[in-house]
């Protein structure tokens, strides 16, 4: 019947076939059966060429199976937040988070029922009216000190998407901003009010004129001036530590040779201490990986609290050794008051004093354990604080070798057993 045909006739007489079948089949959602279909007359077509020769038979193509679209349920599930699909003001569908945050009975309850929190009754009443762009913030849901944002989205069939985002920890972060800031302010103005007064006061011609008295509030003042300048110097090293925590440091640090330099640095500083701090130092440590000025930092301040806070005339103690796993272990211990056990968790939180009066009178600034922790995680390491009171305190710090450089034997109980290859 064909054979007045070309082929090219015929391959245009077979898409308008294949066109007419497959707006059948879409009606059907038949897309496996259209795709096997268009599958063969694709090869039928290819195999006649581009000349006018006849088509001598459509050979059958292998069924392509297709796998069927994710329904809603499993899309849902691969969701972190919680997320629920609302239909006629009840929910229709819940992912395992929103049943674990809701619970297991809210499939099928209204959805006021299911998220019962003021804040979210009034844009969940009606399923039909408009939904505002804006999330909405639900504090207590769940536990109490919880921060969520619900966003609903309108979808098709007048169902509604809704989905709850923590915040929690925004907003925690949030308020140690703010704390940070307010502490940071306070610690600066008091000092500088402190200064602003000896300043007025020397401006009186009686005071200004007694050498005694203006001695006196000239030390008063270059002291608070001091105190002033370490708290900028600790905020400007806190800042740049953050800065840099991304970049991880890698040139080999010799521990031991840097403690006998901040030990003897400490030393000249403080006379009274002379004699007091005792190194330990086992031989065959291999170095970190590190920056020398941060780790510097941190055994200035970790040896310079224990100095501020032992007891005048007992001993410090400064140990370095390498653990059976291959860490390299600082422990700096004094043997000093001691401090209770609700204030060990808080120790690194920023201006945070066990006692504050005590503190200030020492010269602290409450960044320094601060500065510590961030320059330890920096090096991708840890540190330990435990204490007794009326025994002492003791800070251990954890960090990795420099494995590029030194590759360290196992450690043993005999300090001397350890042994460096090069």
């Amino acid at each position: 019947m064909l054979q007045g045909f070309g082929s090219r006739t015929i391959t245009a007489i077979a898409l308008v076939v294949v066109a007419a079948i497959a707006v059948f089949l879409l009606d059907w959602d038949l897309q496996p059966a259209i795709i096997t279909l268009v599958g063969g007359i694709a090869a039928a077509l290819a195999a006649t060429g581009t000349g006018d020769g006849p088509i001598e038979m459509l050979r059958p193509v292998e069924s392509v199976r297709q796998p069927s679209p994710p329904n809603v349920q499993e899309i849902i599930q691969a969701i972190v937040q919680p997320v629920l699909i609302v239909a006629d003001g009840r929910v229709t569908h819940a992912n395992t988070v929103a049943l674990a945050l809701l619970g297991k009975h809210i499939v099928g309850e209204d959805v006021r029922v299911a998220i019962r929190h003021p804040g979210a009754a009034e844009r969940l009443a009606s399923p039909t009216s408009g939904v505002p762009q804006g999330p909405i913030n639900l504090v207590g849901l769940g536990t109490k000190d919880q921060h969520w944002e619900m966003h609903v989205t309108r979808a098709s069939g007048g169902q509604r998407i809704v989905q709850l985002v923590d915040q929690t920890g925004n907003y925690a972060a949030e308020r140690m901003r703010v704390d940070f800031v307010a502490n940071a302010s306070h610690e600066l103005r008091t000092p500088l009010a402190s200064i602003l007064g000896y300043i007025e006061t020397l401006g009186d011609d009686k005071a200004g004129e007694d050498a005694q008295v203006r001695g006196r509030f000239l030390k008063i003042m270059f002291d608070e001036a001091r105190r002033m300048q370490r708290l900028v110097e600790d905020l400007i090293s806190l800042s740049r530590i953050e800065a840099e925590k991304y970049r991880l440091p890698d040139r080999a640090v010799d521990l031991g040779a840097l403690i006998s330099e901040v030990r003897s640095e400490l030393l000249d500083a403080q006379d009274k201490r002379s004699g007091d701090i005792v190194t330990d130092i086992d031989l065959g440590v291999p170095p970190v990986a590190g920056d020398r000025a941060q780790l510097s930092q941190v055994l200035h301040n970790l040896i310079g609290n224990a100095m501020k806070y032992g007891r005048p005339g007992s001993p410090i103690t400064i140990k370095l050794w390498r653990d059976a796993a291959g860490t390299v272990r600082i422990s700096v211990a004094d043997e000093g008051d001691g401090i209770a056990p609700e204030h060990l968790p808080r120790l690194t939180e920023r201006f945070y004093r066990v006692d504050p009066g005590r503190s200030r009178a020492a010269g602290g600034t409450g960044l320094g354990l601060a500065i510590v922790k961030h320059i330890i995680e920096r090096h991708r390491g840890r540190f330990d604080v435990t204490s007794l009171l009326g025994k002492g305190t003791t800070v251990t710090v954890m960090l990795p070798a420099h494995v590029q450089t030194y590759q360290a034997t196992p450690a043993s109980s005999d300090p001397n057993a350890a042994v460096i290859k090069r």
